[in-house]
């Protein structure tokens, strides 16, 4: 038996009994395209699953930051799944990661550690993490995630209190949830009065340890909640695969009725100005008409609008609260009627702009890239990193439709596009702002109307999108000159290879990209050994 010191990832699925008991085969199906999302994302960060047990996962990291940061990408990866499906039907994870001694026999790991972590999946919410104070110690000023003191925590068969945080979790319209905050296990466990004392002693006793936990609680959940605040920037994290948008009409459908925030809730107005040319998701038409009809009306008025571009505006509102409910009311039985996963809310109240999860996350421009040497004709299933239903979608869908369209990509294979746009710019800057408004990160446009406008390596596997900063294959000393070099070559088959020391080879303006992987791999062999590939053009690769 080998002892050591790992992080421990532990995951399960909330209500997967449930589940199973309602539809037990479209669950089964679901869970293994679940678990090879999460068993992708677990080998990308560097762990390893060392066991599993029907819808449990359990694995070890070297690094607590690589652990949470996988067990937050896992987390907005499966939300943006969970948006095609009822909110009955949503499978969700709990994850609990801690870091402990354990002991490793036959791959398999034992010990505190793992029994700790199951235990802190068991306080996480549904869809978040929970993690303890040794993890919390390594992550807290490496994560651009804000955590929830939850204090010590009595759980089974673990004889002391653990110390737990919670992960704020990105909710399905944009904005971050407080997680909620338990009471530590100290104050859970307050003595009782003894059971000899006269009766008139214990009635005393237990009124003042009420009155005195009442205001300790409400102290402590104020002061705790007060800690946890929302994030402003959307962390980065990668989102997977999920029902591309598109411009075809479909069935209708029942419509919802939206609920909107009750006049005793305010809502946060912030200094913008409502500028019709800059709303994201929306077609250049509704901007126009916005510009032209709304803006100039009279109050009481509001806007709302949904990530998939659904839209509706009132004006001349008895009161600004009726206003407020129209316009979702209206923008909801619009998506709802398209069948529309997403929910629509609030843009504009009046003039002023009132949308929490604000712009979208977009990539600098130009959008589009178009280079003779790279372009190849659309494929659907050369699509990378798509699913093989997403691939599906593309051929039935978006091969065959009208032209102007975009396919914009986001990191973990995040899909999304809009066919029959009025201008180019159009399609390529709604299938940008919808892709980056879902996936929390900016997307890429790697298709337009009948090309791939991007290079698609056909020798390796596209792993994902390649960034040098911050690259842990590439020494630190290297990565700035890798980044200007590329940066310098904008047109042709680029690669990148790197060594076992770090050290990098480049090819660039290759004429084909067997040239380009060629280059690398002989400039890199001269400084290191063992180089292998690592990215060709704006992707990365590996081993098919």
């Amino acid at each position: 038996m080998k002892r050591k010191i790992a992080a421990i990832f532990a995951a399960d699925i909330a209500g997967y009994s449930r589940l199973v008991a309602e539809d037990e085969e479209e669950t089964l199906r679901r869970l293994a395209s679940y678990r090879q999302v999460t068993d992708d994302f677990i080998a990308r960060s560097g762990g390893r699953i060392f066991n599993t047990a029907g819808d449990a996962v359990l694995a070890e990291f070297a690094s607590a930051v690589e652990a949470v940061r996988c067990a937050i990408d896992i987390q907005e990866s499966l939300r943006t799944r969970n948006m095609a499906y009822p909110p009955s039907r949503h499978m969700s994870f709990r994850i609990g990661i801690t870091i402990g001694d354990v002991v490793e026999r036959d791959g398999d790991l034992l010990g505190d550690g793992v029994n700790i972590a199951a235990r802190l999946e068991g306080l996480a919410e549904v869809g978040g993490i929970c993690i303890s104070r040794a993890v919390h110690e390594q992550v807290a000023n490496k994560l651009s995630v804000q955590f929830a003191d939850i204090g010590a925590q009595e759980v089974k068969n673990i004889p002391t209190p653990v110390h737990a945080y919670m992960v704020a979790m990105r909710r399905d319209d944009g904005t971050y949830a407080t997680p909620q905050v338990r009471k530590p296990a100290k104050a859970q466990s307050a003595a009782q009065p003894n059971w000899m004392w006269p009766v008139a002693v214990t009635v005393v006793s237990l009124a003042a340890i009420g009155v005195g936990g009442f205001l300790y609680f409400t102290k402590l959940e104020t002061s705790v909640h007060s800690k946890a605040a929302v994030p402003s920037a959307v962390p980065s994290a990668v989102a997977a695969a999920s029902p591309a948008v598109t411009s075809a009409a479909v069935p209708s459908a029942p419509a919802a009725v939206a609920t909107v925030p009750p006049p005793s809730t305010p809502i946060a107005v912030s200094s913008d100005r409502l500028a019709a040319a800059s709303i994201p998701f929306i077609s250049d038409k509704a901007r126009a008409t916005l510009a032209s009809d709304y803006i100039p009306a009279a109050d009481f008025k509001a806007f709302a609008l949904n990530v998939g571009g659904f839209s509706a505006s009132v004006s001349a509102q008895p009161s600004e609260e009726a206003a407020k409910s129209a316009a979702v009311e209206q923008c909801q039985k619009r998506a709802d009627t398209a069948q529309s996963p997403r929910k629509c809310e609030l843009y504009a109240v009046g003039d002023a702009v009132v949308y929490a999860p604000g712009r979208p996350p977009m990539p600098p421009l130009s959008w589009i890239r178009h280079d003779a040497v790279t372009e190849q004709p659309f494929v659907a299933k050369n699509t990378p990193l798509a699913r093989d239903a997403s691939k599906a979608r593309l051929e039935t869908v978006y091969v065959p439709a009208r032209k102007n369209k975009a396919l914009a990509l986001g990191p973990g294979g995040a899909l999304f596009f809009l066919t029959a746009l009025d201008s180019v710019e159009e399609a390529a800057r709604r299938a940008l702002e919808t892709c980056g408004g879902i996936a929390g990160v900016p997307c890429t446009i790697v298709a337009f109307n009948d090309h791939f406008v991007v290079p698609i390596p056909a020798s390796l596997k596209v792993t994902g999108f390649f960034k040098v900063a911050g690259n842990s294959a590439i020494s630190a000393d290297a990565r700035d000159d890798v980044a200007r070099r590329l940066a310098d070559a904008p047109s042709g088959w680029n690669a990148v290879a790197v060594g076992m020391a770090g050290r990098p080879g480049v090819g660039l303006k290759a004429a084909t990209e067997q040239a380009a992987v060629d280059v690398a791999l002989v400039e890199c062999a001269r400084r290191d050994s063992n180089c292998q590939v690592i990215a060709i053009g704006p992707l990365t690769v590996g081993s098919n």
